[in-house]
């Protein structure tokens, strides 16, 4: 951003419209590297569901949550698994949270260089070091799935 703020997460009206929009885009497999999530809501237990786009780097899938711990991470720390599906896959996976922002940097990093809109969420930009990325590490969760759920 030019004033050196970060945005902070608001949904807004055209969020909530591709919020609407997207799910049958994602579905189909016409935007690449989202997944449609699913988790569990933590207080209603009903099934929640938002696009997100995965980051794959050396055989592992890895989930970023660029606006912050958003409603969707609440759920999935509560529960332990999320599900993920785009065109012939519908997977329940577990997840491990990565803690270190050292293991987290490259992640994030691969992150931005896949993803448009969320960068206006990081101070870092896509070119900048790992230890920039490093510090945003505390900001934007990483989750790594994993196969089987729980």
């Amino acid at each position: 951003m030019t004033d050196g703020q970060l945005r902070e997460f608001e949904m807004t009206t055209l969020r909530r419209i591709g919020e609407k929009v997207m799910p049958p885009l994602v579905r189909a497999g016409l935007i690449p590297h989202t997944y449609m999530l699913t988790t569990v809501g933590r207080k209603s237990g009903k099934p929640r569901s938002h696009p997100v786009t995965l980051v794959e780097r050396d055989g592992r899938r890895w989930l970023v949550a660029p606006y912050g711990p958003v409603g969707w991470v609440h759920n999935a720390r509560a529960a332990g698994t999320v599900r993920i599906r785009r065109r012939g896959e519908n997977s329940e996976l577990g997840i491990r949270e990565v803690t270190d922002p050292a293991e987290a940097a490259p992640i994030l990093k691969d992150y931005l260089a896949i993803t448009g809109p969320p960068r206006d969420y990081f101070a870092a930009a896509p070119e900048a070091p790992l230890a920039e990325f490093e510090a945003e590490a505390g900001r934007h969760p990483v989750f790594e799935l994993l196969p089987g759920g729980r």
